[in-house]
């Protein structure tokens, strides 16, 4: 069975899920918002340039997590879901995801943001498969530390590999959507790479190999 791979943050959704979630506990007066936004700013043009310190930003996005009881962090998620989330659904991402189901071919999100923030999102998506980064939990309360690998550049060529030898799955066939040049590792090691309305970085990527484009954005199309 032919995987299909998705990238979630600006490729099936127009905008980033973990960005959108700092704004919007700066919105709630869950964090300071001076200090907040500027350091969500600062890692988010780090991420884009290339130069994220995966460790550091997951030290920092995954504090409120700690900081608060389960029931309330699902409380302001439904909320955020409802009002940053849902209007950043592509119409032709689902189209895509449904073809791909009607293929028969095995749907799997594989993203750097965190799982409490992504796994409503994916579900929506109708997905049954995510790799994404793993908030630890203790005694029923988030830590603040990341349990495992992060998934993020080459970590996700690792936790993919981990998952396929869990699943008795192989590459064979596979097709990879992202549109940052972070995911270069993974578009490699796919048969079938997609640059979905890519950054910069990656559109030259993929036109100096020959990798298909497409935009989500703008119908949908190859």
């Amino acid at each position: 069975m032919p995987l299909a791979i998705f990238d979630l943050d600006n490729t099936l959704l127009a905008g980033d899920s973990d960005y959108l979630w700092g704004q919007f506990l700066v919105e709630r007066g869950v964090v300071d918002q001076e200090a907040y936004e500027r350091e969500n700013e600062r890692f988010y043009r780090d991420y884009q340039a290339g130069r994220l310190e995966i460790g550091a930003f997951l030290r920092f996005a995954l504090r409120p997590l700690a900081e608060h009881p389960i029931p309330t962090l699902y409380a302001w998620r439904d909320e955020f879901l409802r009002d940053k989330i849902e209007p950043l659904i592509l119409p032709a991402a689902r189209a895509l995801v449904e073809r791909h189901r009607r293929r028969g071919d095995l749907l799997v999100v594989i993203t750097a943001t965190n799982a409490f923030v992504t796994a409503p999102i994916v579900e929506r998506f109708g997905i049954p498969h995510l790799i994404a980064t793993e908030p630890e939990q203790v005694d029923g309360r988030y830590t603040g530390e990341v349990a495992g690998m992060p998934a993020f550049r080459e970590g996700k060529v690792k936790r993919l590999d981990l998952w396929l030898a869990e699943m008795g799955c192989s590459l064979a066939g596979s097709t990879f959507y992202s549109d940052s040049h972070n995911d270069i590792p993974l578009l490699e090691r796919v048969d079938h790479p997609v640059a979905v309305d890519p950054d910069p970085d990656l559109l030259a990527v993929a036109r100096q190999r020959g990798w298909a484009l497409m935009s989500l954005r703008q119908g949908g199309g190859h």
